[in-house]
């Protein structure tokens, strides 16, 4: 009897155990995850389809963000809804079909699995869909027609996205990164998050004031990177104010040059609850932006591509990096413009296999990829290369040359490479590719370190490659994203603009204080 009393007991204590554990996860905020990301160029004849995305759906999405790993600080202070996350290299103007089919899929679990506390959005900010003027405005207003007014929805960015005033609003929570290459990405979205918790944690609900200056700059990143002045020092001030008593976050966007839309412009904002601070913040970043307008530069000597190879060859620093800029993959190019890879083949001195050694990456070729199957490593290939979308500056290209390396596998290019050519190495894909750690050189068997020249499809050099560099030019070459913006024929970006206007007169920085979003 003694013993089965103890057991009824202990039954009892495990029960009580369970209610009290269940209680606590009850009581924990319930937050959705969603978004689509993506930097599209509308200055780039290429479509992007929905399969560039990679989506990932439900719990799949958490394997994105290392902070959300199991028993993590985060990852146990709310009950997490994942629902879609769709993020793709930077490429051509999203078609509709893809948009239309990946925002069904979100608001479809969002409606299934909600109510909702608040939800997560985490976008690029540059997204371009065919028909639409204002992609994440359209996609956050329609997310919000489903989880309802009350819900917080916290919004992370990158830098170079653009905030319409339809996105400042339906977001109660803003942010994007603060620094360009973008190490804290992580960092910003963490943070983004945590705001986020720590709001409905507390009871204070949404921040009172949203403060919303736009900015009528447009520039290109390669010519703000936080790593020189003034964007160095410019980005610095923002924990300034967002430490300041009543404001939650304070933001500096840059806005995305290549896309021909009116959204497209600077953009500063503040959050809070104190209603002089956030405007204060606000309108004193705005004011420090618009006043260093004419200090930005280049992050590295600019050159046209003949200049700069004429400097790579007279140095003795290796690798002696030049940056592609034009067709840049990570910013939008079709990544298969031909124009560069034609004037290096017609230089002499990268006709003989002794001739300086240098390392092209990449250009689409899926027609010479498929002949290098059959013939192997140490094979002889010939055929096209190129300009399969974007033929508006040289047509595809012959490749003829030995095969020194085949990769099968990769996510993004499916199969790599390798065409030795005189001394040219040439990376071919199956698929377009960017080309940024040292490891996507040495999978192939190449040795970056110890050419003479690296010639990348890239902007401004991502941390790796940078610390690779021996010296470094950007060239002005042409394509999707060219970086002299005066070469792009926009016709629906707001006039004046800086750089366009240089002559413009001085903007009215004031704040727009914006409706919250449970008044919408």
């Amino acid at each position: 009897m003694k013993t089965l009393s103890t057991f009824v007991f202990l039954c009892l204590l495990f029960c009580l155990g369970c209610n009290s554990h269940q209680t606590k996860k009850n009581k924990l905020p319930k937050v959705a995850i969603a978004g689509i990301g993506i930097e599209s160029s509308t200055f780039s004849p290429a479509q992007t389809e929905e399969a560039a995305f990679h989506a990932r759906i439900g719990d799949s999405i958490f394997g994105r963000y290392p902070f959300f790993k199991e028993g993590s600080d985060i990852r146990e202070r709310a009950q997490w809804v994942p629902t879609l996350l769709g993020k793709s290299l930077p490429g051509g103007i999203v078609t509709r079909e893809a948009y239309e089919s990946m925002v069904g899929k979100t608001l479809k679990m969002l409606e299934e699995n909600g109510p909702y506390d608040g939800l997560f959005f985490d976008i690029h900010g540059a997204m371009s869909v065919v028909g639409l003027e204002d992609a994440e405005g359209d996609l956050i207003k329609r997310i919000r027609e489903v989880v309802g007014k009350d819900v917080m929805i916290s919004t992370s960015m990158d830098l170079h996205g653009n905030v319409t005033k339809t996105l400042a609003e339906h977001s109660d929570l803003i942010t994007c990164y603060r620094m360009a290459p973008h190490e804290d990405a992580l960092e910003s979205k963490a943070r983004a998050i945590t705001n986020l918790l720590d709001r409905l944690e507390s009871g204070k609900g949404k921040p009172a004031y949203k403060a919303w200056v736009p900015v009528p700059i447009l520039l290109p990143g390669e010519k703000t990177s936080t790593r020189i002045e003034p964007g160095k020092s410019l980005y610095a001030k923002i924990p300034e104010y967002e430490k300041r008593e009543g404001v939650v976050d304070a933001a500096i966007w840059m806005g995305y040059p290549w896309a021909d839309e009116a959204r497209n412009h600077g953009v500063v904002m503040a959050v809070g609850d104190d209603k002089e601070q956030v405007t204060q913040a606000a309108e004193e970043l705005a004011a420090a932006y618009w006043a260093v307008r004419n200090d930005f530069e280049f992050v590295a000597p600019v050159a046209t591509l003949d200049e700069s190879l004429e400097m790579a060859l007279k140095s003795d620093k290796k690798p002696f990096m030049i940056s592609d800029m034009g067709d840049n993959p990570t910013a939008g190019g079709a990544g298969d413009v031909t124009w560069t890879l034609r004037e290096l083949m017609q230089r002499p001195e990268f006709k003989s296999d002794d001739g300086p050694s240098l390392i092209y990456a990449s250009i689409p070729g899926p027609e010479l990829v498929a002949q290098a199957l059959e013939v192997g490593v140490g094979g002889k290939v010939s055929a096209l290369a190129g300009a399969q979308v974007d033929h508006r500056f040289a047509p595809p290209l012959l490749l003829e040359g030995t095969v020194t390396a085949i990769r099968e596998g990769d996510r993004d290019a499916k199969v790599e490479v390798v065409v030795k050519m005189g001394s040219l190495s040439v990376i071919v894909t199956q698929q377009r590719k960017p080309y940024h750690q040292e490891a996507d050189f040495t999978d192939l068997d190449l040795n970056p370190r110890a050419a003479d020249i690296v010639l990348v499809k890239i902007g401004y050099l991502v941390p790796e490659l940078y610390d690779m560099r021996g010296d470094w030019v950007m060239a002005l070459t042409p394509g999707g994203v060219d970086q002299d913006l005066e070469r792009l024929d926009y016709k629906h970006i707001k006039r004046p603009m800086f750089p366009l206007d240089k002559d413009m007169e001085d903007p009215d920085l004031s704040a727009r204080l914006l409706r919250a979003s449970d008044q919408l």
